[in-house]
């Protein structure tokens, strides 16, 4: 067996259905064709890692991106980095200069090593035939165990070429799936755990995106009804719980300023004696720059990451995977005694109704608002009483993943899906087309403005050669407007290039062959709605929003507008 015949067997092997790549290395992509592992042709790298990622989140599996040397390498990092800080496994696959031609100036010769180093678990370099299986082993092993990431591989175009047929290397592990491997905190720390949160007098638990790449929802709703326990979220673990339950705080962090659904719900948050994270990196947003949680409160932290426990709060240190850790610390409370936090129950859930009434009494006026040009809490109001409970809502970063966070509810089997480790403009669009792909029978519904959208107008061809049926709404303002308010909040004026001039984003659709709708009234929006979630292709909805409208960011809270 040649070596290109060799890749695409190990990746079936892995349970590889998919290669998001454009050809490159041409003849590790035939092999694997050959095999019925079809190749998602995406119009540039960074968007074909962005649906690799898309994929790799929303199916469980491990995701593999391809792409040729030097410049398209290249063009992978953003993703890779967005990967590596949200803990996403992708494998890529990275055709590389041959030794024999190495250091000479070869075409397209890049030090590969050196570009993928910051952004991926791990990189080596595959030249030799015999260790084909053995380093693509090692790739998936990387990828999908402890905390999942990237990894790339890098494949000499000579060891591509080589013609000679030779046997393949004896393995038959699968290891396309994640987590790889599931372990448990330590007992004893478990017991420690159980222990004060029956004692604890104002607990509250806050979630990470690591309860979702666990498959940890069903132990953490377990354990918010089980222990009578407050639960709040970050935007990348939002729908971890459902947020219509009594005890569900919500999305917190730095977006709690007016109009922000956990706004009200602060004390619980800041007045806890005890805070339990859970698959939570305790990042700047999620904490609103280390202000928002009580320093005076103990904390117990669950991550399989060892070196993120204690990164910012000193914490009772559970390291393993989160649904087994969870399945474990459910037990233990079942044989506490928990009297003092059901007697808590009633208040809490009437803080909570009381917050979330006050909250809905706060944003009515621009839920229901009759503007021009739109609000997007409006257009975000009308869709949420459409949206499907296994529906997948995928939102870009900076005022589309905030948007969704606060004016979208996770409730049942929900999925959100936000780029929230780098927080890169750009990767809307092509994350849920990974989603899509990676969950063909379940809806998705993408948010992005047209900032972000501008990155990748390109991938309307891709979505519909592939026939990739999601709906993207554009949140077209004319505004890059995270830049531009952040600018006049902080400096009293604002760059020149923070505004853009009109886009007919429908018309680019149109001219892509993809359905186009526009969107200019809220009296449009019900049926504008209705007629693109009903729809088994493409559709984009080109939504002209209020430029000035602003998202629950305290910074712009003194703005003349907000």
């Amino acid at each position: 067996m040649r070596p290109p015949a060799r890749f695409a067997h190990a990746l079936k092997r892995h349970g590889v259905e998919y290669l998001f790549g454009q050809s490159n290395p041409p003849g590790l992509t035939l092999a694997a064709q050959d095999l019925g592992i079809r190749q998602i042709g995406y119009r540039q790298e960074n968007a074909g890692a962005y649906m690799a990622d898309g994929y790799a989140r929303s199916s469980g599996k491990v995701a593999v991106v391809t792409a040729q040397n030097g410049p398209a390498a290249a063009l992978l990092v953003p993703g890779l980095a967005e990967c590596l800080s949200a803990s996403i496994p992708v494998v890529a696959l990275v055709q590389d200069v041959g030794p024999r031609a190495r250091d000479r100036n070869a075409f397209q010769e890049l030090d590969q090593l050196e570009l993928f180093k910051g952004v991926s678990k791990w990189t080596r370099r595959v030249g030799v035939a015999e260790r084909i299986e053995d380093y693509l082993d090692m790739a998936f092993i990387a990828a999908a165990s402890g905390r999942p990431g990237p990894a790339v591989l890098l494949i000499s175009m000579e060891l591509l070429a080589d013609k000679e047929e030779r046997a393949p290397g004896a393995r038959a592990a699968c290891l396309g799936t994640y987590p790889l491997d599931r372990v448990q905190a330590d007992p004893g720390r478990i017991a420690a755990a159980a222990q004060i949160l029956a004692e604890a007098e104002a607990p509250i638990v806050y979630a990470g995106g690591g309860v979702i790449s666990s498959g940890a929802q069903p132990e953490l709703r377990l354990l918010q009804e089980l222990a009578h326990l407050p639960v709040a979220t970050t935007t990348m673990g939002k729908g971890s719980v459902d947020e219509t339950h009594p005890l569900s705080v919500g999305v917190i962090g730095y977006f709690m300023a007016s109009r922000g659904m956990a706004k009200f719900a602060k004390p619980l948050i800041t007045n806890a004696d005890v805070v339990v994270l859970i698959g939570n990196r305790t990042n700047q947003n999620g904490t609103d720059s280390w202000k928002l949680l009580p320093r005076n409160a103990r904390y117990v932290h669950i991550d399989i990451d060892p070196g993120e426990i204690g990164r910012n709060y000193e914490a009772l240190r559970l390291t393993g995977d989160a649904k087994l850790t969870l399945l474990a610390l459910n037990a233990a409370l079942a044989s506490r005694d928990l009297s003092k936090r059901r007697r808590a129950r009633a208040t809490i859930e009437s803080t909570l109704a009381a917050a979330k009434s006050s909250h809905r009494e706060e944003i009515a006026g621009v839920t229901q608002s009759q503007a021009t040009p739109l609000r997007p809490e409006r257009f975000l109001s009308e869709l949420e009483k459409r949206l499907r409970d296994d529906h997948i809502v995928v939102a870009d970063a900076s005022f589309s993943s905030i948007w969704a966070a606060n004016y979208l509810t996770a409730r049942a089997n929900r999925r959100f899906i936000a780029p929230r480790g780098q927080a890169g403009l750009g990767w809307g669009f092509p994350l849920a087309l990974g989603a899509k792909i990676g969950n063909p029978l379940r809806p998705v519904f993408c948010i992005a403005g047209d900032g972000g959208f501008g990155h990748v107008w390109s991938e309307l061809e891709t979505a519909r050669r592939h026939r990739i049926a999601v709906v993207i709404a554009v949140m077209n303002n004319a505004v890059l407007g995270y830049q531009k308010h952040a600018e006049d909040a902080a400096l009293g004026r604002h760059t020149d290039v923070c505004d853009f001039l009109p886009v007919d984003h429908a018309a680019i659709a149109e001219a892509c062959g993809v359905r186009a709708l526009r969107l200019e009234h809220p009296r449009e929006i019900a049926g504008v709605l209705e007629e693109a979630l009903a729809a088994e292709e493409p559709v984009l909805i080109d939504v002209l929003c209020d430029p000035n409208a602003m998202p629950p960011v305290p910074v712009f809270a003194g703005l003349p507008n907000y």
